[in-house]
């Protein structure tokens, strides 16, 4: 290691301080943390990011299996451990504190049976006999009823477990994007902002978010591709999922027309809205009511319960202060918005890292800013910071994939493309 050049070792000691830094972010959540399916992630990820920094000192050449070896340690045997911890006789217990996962595990799959036996998702709270809890609610679109179907059709099994089903998910569309942009390099840092502790956790106790922002990157693939018609649909379906969506969605539509041209943009808000009510219009003619209830008014505070929604970010503890604070940080969040979106009309984003970095940006602004606002929202932002850093590199049509080998390099990235990225220069496609 220490006879390459200079800035490899720049760069492999900014692989070990990362993989340190995580090692000791895991290592306070398992001795820290109330909660049990975080106090298991946090032991096993340890050991993971540990065995990483192992690896980047043996295998200095080698500097993607150490993400690899992270990634195992720290997504994939936590998640199972707790999917096979967790029994199928366990509901809610002693709350939170004995959860194998988080309660958004639970409610996608309540949904996806209450879709199958009343026509929506959606708990009527008047059929209770009680106050309403947070834990009644369903704050998600119809769409996220999709990774409870499973369990709700196979039963109670370690593999129906919803987090199954959103790792899988997530998956699924982010290779479709890496294959919809010809498959570039995709560089170690961006695996290490995929990788860090703050995806990990999401995706062992929990999982929804990250399957919202996989569809945003495969959506942004499709657009910079000059497939609107595909963007469109899978935009659809990600608002369908989850709110949080709207300005993801946004922010691809002003892609579309800065690069493709009003057609295009045509086409896809026709697709956004045609499959938008295919999924949203059944389910809210089943129970209006429950519908606006679940997914209006209790996302901002509105409903007959408040949410739990409470991480001491900036706009939280702004709230904070009084009925004065609360409008201060609704003011800010609302200045924070038309900052954003002068950005956006001054300076369209033009290939798919722009508009990456534009969402991850707007998206970051939100939830630090938002009355109402946790930790966890942040693997927004980073997640797609890393899609907009592993997709900020044009693809070389004639690279397959080569394992390390592509990547020996110092591969020092100081921030993001800011010249021509993927999708810059469009191919017109037959697919939409």
């Amino acid at each position: 290691m220490w006879a390459m050049g200079g800035s490899v070792r720049a760069a492999l000691r900014l692989d070990l301080l990362i993989y340190a830094g995580c090692a000791v972010a895991a290592g306070v959540t398992a001795v820290a943390s109330e909660f049990y399916g975080y106090r298991v992630w946090g032991n096993f990820a340890t050991g993971g990011y540990l065995a990483a920094a192992a690896l980047t000192l043996l295998l200095p050449t080698r500097r993607k299996l150490p993400v690899v070896v992270a990634a195992i340690g720290a997504i994939l045997l936590p998640l199972l451990f707790l999917v096979f911890k967790r029994a199928p006789s366990f509901t809610w217990g002693p709350w939170p504190w004995s959860f194998p996962a988080q309660p958004e595990v639970w409610v996608v799959e309540r949904a996806a049976r209450n879709l199958f036996a009343h026509g929506t998702p959606y708990t009527d709270l008047a059929t209770l006999g009680r106050a309403a809890h947070p834990d009644d609610y369903t704050p998600y679109g119809p769409a996220m009823s999709l990774f409870g179907m499973p369990r709700a059709l196979f039963g109670d099994h370690p593999l129906t477990d919803a987090r199954v089903m959103f790792l899988l998910g997530s998956a699924a569309a982010l290779w479709g994007a890496w294959r919809v942009l010809h498959r570039p390099p995709i560089p170690v840092r961006a695996m290490h902002l995929v990788a860090n502790p703050l995806t990990a956790l999401t995706l062992c106790v929990a999982g929804d978010d990250v399957a919202v922002i996989a569809l945003i990157v495969l959506a942004g693939a499709l657009a910079y591709r000059v497939r609107p018609v595909w963007s469109g649909a899978v935009c659809a379906v990600m608002v369908a999922m989850k709110l949080t969506a709207l300005p993801a969605t946004a922010v691809i539509g002003i892609g579309v027309l800065a690069v493709c041209g009003g057609r295009a943009l045509a086409r896809f808000l026709g697709t956004l809205a045609g499959v938008g009510v295919l999924i949203t219009v059944p389910v809210l003619a089943a129970d209006p009511a429950s519908f606006v209830e679940h997914v209006v008014k209790f996302p901002i505070g509105l409903g007959q319960a408040s949410s739990p929604a409470s991480s001491p970010l900036p706009g939280h503890l702004i709230a904070g202060l009084g009925p004065i604070g609360h409008t201060v940080a609704l003011v800010l969040l609302g200045l924070a918005a038309v900052l954003i979106t002068g950005w956006l009309v001054a300076r369209p984003p033009l290939s798919m890292a722009d508009a990456m970095t534009r969402v991850a940006v707007g998206l970051g602004a939100a939830i630090v800013l938002a009355p109402a606002t946790r930790w966890g929202y942040l693997v927004y932002p980073v997640v797609l910071l890393g899609a907009a850093l592993a997709f900020a590199r044009p693809a070389d049509p004639g690279l397959e994939s080569t394992g390390d080998t592509a990547d020996t390099g110092p591969d020092v990235e100081a921030g993001l493309s800011t010249g021509p990225g993927v999708g810059t220069t469009p191919q017109p496609s037959s697919l939409g």
